[in-house]
Parts: C-alpha cells; sequence; structure tokens
C-alpha cells in the first residue's frame, strides 16, 4: 500500500506545507538497486585514530572511491572540511580509544562539523570496544555511553539517515568489511540506532557480487510478502532457494520458486510428521534457514480462546525450534550455517491485544541468544531480525488511525518495506555474518516503541 502521506510531503507544495506547520518531514528512503557497484554513492568520512579505523581503512577503496579523513594523510587521504568539503554520504568514527570522560568531547569534535556536510539519506558507524571486554571500569562506563550517544545521534540525524554502533572484539577486525559494507548501504535503509556485536570469524566472502553463491537457503512462509521479498533477495545474491509454505499457498510457492530458480515445499509446519517431511525435502542439506513464517490471532487477553492462543506459539515459535533441531539432527543444516528468526518490534515493546503474538516473538528472540553458543560450536550462527511496521497486505488492513502512527512513531518517520527486512536476513546470512550470533536486529526505523 503507498503512503500518501510521504509522496506528499515530498512534493514541491507539500514541502513548504510541512514545514509551515512543523508536521513530520519523511525523506523518500535510498534502496539498493540491480547494478550498483559501491555500498556508498557517495563521499566518506572516517575518523583519523584508533586502531579499527585503521583496520576499517583497508576496505575504504571498495566502499567507495571518493574517501576523506579528519588529517590530511592519515591513511593516504585527503582531509575533509565542511567548507570546501563534498556532501557526506558516509561517516566513521572510532570511538575504541576513548577511554576516559574527558575524551567524550571527541564524540561532538567530529560529528558536530561533520553533520554540517551531510547529504540525503546519509549513514553513520560508530566502531567501539564491547564494554565487557575491557578492565578499567571508567573505560568500560565510556564505551558503554556510546549506546545513549548513537541512538541520540539517530533521532537527529534526519534526511532520511540512520545511526549504528558496532561492538568489535579483539581478533573480528578483518570481519568489518562485510557489517561496513551492510551498514554503510543503502541495504540498511531502514535500520538505524542499533547495536551490534561483532567476534572472531574465519569465513570470509569470496565474491561480492554474489556473496551467497553455492549456498542453499531455506525460507519458510515464502509465497508472498516479507517472506517472498526475502527469497527474491537471497536468490539475488547467488542462493539456490528452497520455499516452504502451507499447501493453501502451493500455486503462488511453486510460481514464485519457478521464476527464482529454486524448489517449492508445501508444508504444514505445524503438522506432527513436518520434521519428518522437511528432512525428507532436502536430501542435500541446507546452508541457510529463515524462519519467516508467522500469524497472528489478535484479542485481548481477557477474550484470548486456548485455540487462538495454541495456534500463535505453534507456529511462531515452537515450529522453528523444532524444525531447525530436526535438521541438525538429521545433518541437514551444515557446519558453518545461518539461521535467522523472525521476530518483531511487538516482542521487545509489546502490543495491546497481541500477547499471544508478543510471546512469541519475544520467545525467538530469547531462542536465539540462549541456543546460539551451542551451535557456534558448528561455526553456526543464530539471529533474530525483528521488525517494526512493514508495509504490507497485513498493515494494509489496518484501520487508519494506528496504521498512520505505525508508519509516523519512528525517527524516519515513515513505514519500511519488505525488502527492508530481506536485506537485513541477506546479510545475517553471508559468510562473514558469522562474526555476529545471539543477537536481534531491528528493522523499524529506530521505532519509538521500546527503543
Amino acid at each position: 500500500m503507498s503512503d500518501r502521506y510521504l509522496a506528499f510531503a515530498n512534493s514541491n507544495f507539500g514541502r513548504r506545507v510541512v514545514s509551515t506547520l512543523g508536521l513530520p518531514a519523511p525523506q523518500r528512503l535510498e534502496r539498493w538497486q540491480a547494478g550498483r557497484s559501491q555500498p556508498v554513492g557517495g563521499a566518506l568520512l572516517i575518523s583519523a585514530n584508533g586502531a579499527l579505523a585503521s583496520a576499517a581503512s583497508a576496505c575504504l577503496n571498495k566502499l567507495t572511491s571518493d574517501s576523506f579523513s579528519t588529517v590530511e594523510g592519515t591513511f593516504g587521504l585527503p582531509r575533509w572540511t565542511a567548507e570546501h568539503g563534498p556532501k557526506l554520504k558516509a561517516l566513521i568514527f572510532d570511538a575504541s580509544e576513548l577511554s576516559s570522560f574527558e575524551q567524550l568531547i571527541e564524540l561532538r569534535n567530529f560529528f558536530q562539523p561533520a553533520f554540517k556536510g551531510l547529504g540525503k539519506c546519509p549513514r553513520v558507524v560508530i566502531l567501539a570496544r564491547p564494554p565487557e571486554s575491557l578492565k578499567d571500569p571508567i573505560a568500560a562506563s565510556v564505551q558503554r555511553s556510546l549506546e545513549g550517544f548513537s541512538r541520540s545521534l539517530g533521532k537527529e540525524i534526519r534526511r532520511g539517515g540512520s545511526v549504528q554502533l558496532l561492538y568489535v572484539g579483539k581478533g573480528a577486525e578483518n570481519q568489518l568489511e562485510g557489517a561496513l559494507r551492510f551498514f554503510l548501504s543503502p541495504k540498511s535503509a531502514y535500520v538505524s540506532g542499533q547495536v551490534l556485536r561483532l567476534s572472531p570469524c574465519a569465513a570470509q566472502v569470496k565474491d561480492w557480487t554474489r556473496p551467497l553463491a553455492g549456498q542453499t537457503a531455506l525460507i519458510t512462509g515464502a509465497s508472498r510478502g516479507i517472506g517472498a521479498s526475502i527469497a527474491e533477495v537471497l536468490a539475488r545474491d547467488g542462493a539456490k532457494v528452497v520455499l516452504l509454505d502451507v499447501p493453501q499457498a502451493k500455486d503462488a510457492l511453486i510460481a514464485l520458486a519457478a521464476r527464482l530458480g529454486g524448489q517449492g515445499v508445501a508444508l504444514d509446519i505445524c503438522a506432527a510428521d513436518a520434521p519428518a517431511q522437511l528432512v525428507a525435502a532436502l536430501p542435500d542439506g541446507v546452508d541457510i534457514v529463515v524462519h519467516n513464517a508467522g500469524i497472528t490471532r489478535d484479542k485481548t487477553l481477557k477474550n484470548m480462546s486456548d485455540a487462538l492462543w495454541d495456534s500463535v506459539i505453534n507456529v511462531n515459535l515452537r515450529a522453528p525450534q523444532v524444525l531447525t533441531q530436526a535438521l541438525l539432527d538429521a545433518n541437514k543444516l551444515r557446519d558453518n550455517g545461518r539461521v535467522v528468526l523472525l521476530a518483531s518490534i511487538s516482542g521487545i515493546a509489546g502490543n495491546m491485544g497481541q500477547t499471544n503474538y508478543a510471546v512469541s516473538k519475544a520467545g525467538l528472540i530469547g531462542l536465539a541468544a540462549a541456543w546460539a553458543p551451542t551451535l557456534a560450536k558448528r561455526g553456526i550462527s543464530l539471529n533474530a531480525v525483528a521488525p517494526g511496521f512493514i508495509e504490507t497486505q497485513m498493515t494494509a488492513a489496518i484501520p487508519l488511525g494506528i496504521r498512520e502512527a505505525g508508519r509516523r512513531m519512528n525517527s524516519m518517520s515513515q513505514g519500511g518495506q519488505p525488502q527492508d527486512v530481506a536485506e537485513a536476513v541477506a546479510w545475517f546470512a553471508q559468510p562473514t555474518s558469522g562474526s555476529v550470533t545471539g543477537q536481534v536486529l531491528r528493522v523499524c526505523g529506530q521505532s519509538l516503541l521500546g527503543a
């Protein structure tokens, strides 16, 4: 469903009205398009100091052809100034060496002039060290304070921009390229205010134009909406896709699978024999599993029947665990595999009339955190993606007032697209994303709910 207010706010007349009345002024977001050659479509500014900035500088020429530093000659780059430099599309700030409260002024010193030179839809990544890895309590406090800074900055950046904080563990520096390719590009258009931890991982991407080449991906709930978009993006990135959905959706499922050169599997994931059927449908195994299938059965708790409660828990929470375990037991999920669970910000912030749904989605986030250490012994990562308000058939059916509130109650003042969720899933599916596990990534435009 189209967002008429977004279209109005970006028209010549609409811009004047919105500015005069002080209404939300959402910027049309740039999203990844086929044929794009570099992740960053413009100038990039990197801070001059720090081991993480040095590590990141090694891949700058792969991110953009227009890089600058804050100090002339650092990393072989020219100096950028707000007065003479080009508009900035991306910022990288290394905060890893900030270890005293007095040094926090460096955040202001870097970002205040840089923000004056931002172009449309800019991307910001702050690099730091995990606070829990530091022995000095003051240094740990300083590193932890970056979470408040980055989230506040995400609410100030506007222009369709985003801000992320990456805690990079010792030995994970060589995984920065994959994270920067995602968070500094339009692939992360609707992701902001996020904090993730990178750990050491040996896996590398051989071809960034097809990072999933040679891998097989299973996507549940794949016949339409977000599931179909995930299938399309994973296929674009080189994966052979196996699409699964309920028998009632078989025609749409088979048609999509044929278009993507994949395989369709019509299966009720809650059936008693679903694990056996799934294993039989995957004789060669899989590298990537995306549990996207989910349902809503909304009622306030006082009106919630056993059937409504159980159906949501069984589809959304129980089935992903049962099916993943079946693949593991049958050795169908290969070593160094990737598992992605589709959660929701409802599982973080809660939602009236959705106690069953919120329980199931919060449970998925908990499952990722609890199960990840065990799966890591085989090099398998397990993460959750938590979408916010995404423009789908489901949200189009929401009453107008609630729908508009859902669209505007985030830092970007608009809803996301299925592609935004799919790009986040595709990043988690990449080999280098084995450096991230047991974590949750919100795709919500930095929603004000549960922030």
